[in-house]
């Protein structure tokens, strides 16, 4: 059965755009389209969507208002739609918060329809495969500040991370535990520009570490994540002080940019031994192949384990690869990076060991 796809946007271009788009891929199937959240609710219990694209900015309700009283009352997989804005980027973490599952810019200079297409395929295969529920806390991220774990402070270890559709919600859990004086971590989360620099900004506030989007050049170093920016590409290259990261425009890798793929077989080609690849939640295979790349270079591998994973895609390509030395849950991964980076192994569990 094909994926049955609501749109709502008070554009009819990007609804005619949409709907031509994802048509194409007989996999999805565009069941109606809404002009606003009223006409979304009636369609809603029309044709009992799948999934729902959503846009932020309509008239007689905004599309945040919208997502907040439709997960409370008729919870599905929002893919919430945006401007490529910093004030967007703003709304896209707010989107998250009330339960959307992931988000995307619309095209304009900085992302051709061609790429966009390519992306929101994607976001709808995977985000019909999460089974959402209404939102069980009312706290604000920012007030939810758990005790950072207590670093060794000898890490000889860079963490390479690569993740995707529920990585905003995992990264929330893993980030805040680490500790102020944590391995130096490179990240790429499949996410569009200026969004990447809000949701480092947010993390930022409520972690030991320095959180922050990647700029060219940046040093990778004790108590620092950098993340990498939306619609860029991050490599990890050696520097005469350790590592450093370079950011470069390129075409979609594995049909993502920034693309976990190029970020990892960097760090194996620059770090080897030296390093911590994690791969974490997500749909298809982005990363697998590099994680191999990395594990063959001598580095010690984690994948996050099914039962926590929000869709359980790039960690399974991983194993099948035979590319991930540990396979661990949510909960015990930051306790596994810093035991990791330390050149430690004895402190994870057997249970969590590839055979």
């Amino acid at each position: 059965m094909p994926i049955r796809v609501l749109i709502i946007d008070d554009s009819p271009i990007v609804q005619q755009v949409f709907s031509k788009e994802l048509s194409a891929d007989p996999e999805i199937q565009i069941v109606g389209v809404a002009s606003d959240p009223y006409e979304g609710r009636d369609r809603i219990i029309e044709f009992k969507p799948d999934v729902i694209t959503l846009d932020i900015e309509m008239p007689r309700m905004d599309g945040l208002t919208f997502l907040g009283k439709l997960m409370q009352y008729y919870p599905l997989p929002v893919i919430v739609v945006s401007s490529m804005t910093p004030k967007g980027g703003e709304k896209a973490l707010e989107a998250f918060d009330l339960g959307a599952v992931d988000v995307l810019c619309k095209p304009g200079p900085d992302l051709s329809l061609a790429d966009m297409s390519v992306e929101l395929i994607d976001k709808i295969k995977s985000a019909a495969r999460i089974r959402v529920e209404k939102p069980k806390s009312e706290t604000p991220f920012a007030d939810i500040r758990p005790k950072p774990l207590r670093g060794t402070g000898d890490y000889s270890k860079v963490v390479a991370i690569g993740i995707s559709t529920g990585g905003v919600q995992a990264l929330q859990k893993v980030l805040p535990l680490m500790p102020e004086n944590a391995p130096g971590m490179v990240i790429v989360q499949h996410m569009p520009a200026h969004f990447t620099h809000s949701f480092a900004n947010r993390l930022n506030g409520c972690c030991a570490v320095e959180v922050r989007e990647a700029q060219n050049g940046d040093a990778v170093t004790t108590g620092r994540v950098l993340i990498a920016p939306g619609n860029l590409h991050m490599l990890l290259q050696k520097s005469l002080q350790g590592f450093e990261v370079r950011i470069k425009e390129g075409p979609l890798v594995c049909r993502h940019r920034p693309s976990v793929e190029v970020l990892f077989k960097s760090v194996a080609s620059h770090a080897g031994p030296d390093a911590v690849g994690v791969i974490m939640t997500g749909m298809g295979d982005d990363g697998a192949d590099g994680l191999s790349e990395m594990k063959r270079a001598g580095a010690t591998t984690i994948a996050q384990d099914e039962d926590s994973c929000a869709v359980f895609g790039m960690p399974r390509e991983a194993i099948k690869r035979n590319a991930v030395d540990y396979v661990v849950p949510l909960e015990r991964i930051p306790y596994a990076i810093l035991e990791l980076a330390a050149g430690r192994s004895t402190d994870i569990s057997k249970s969590y060991r590839q055979s």
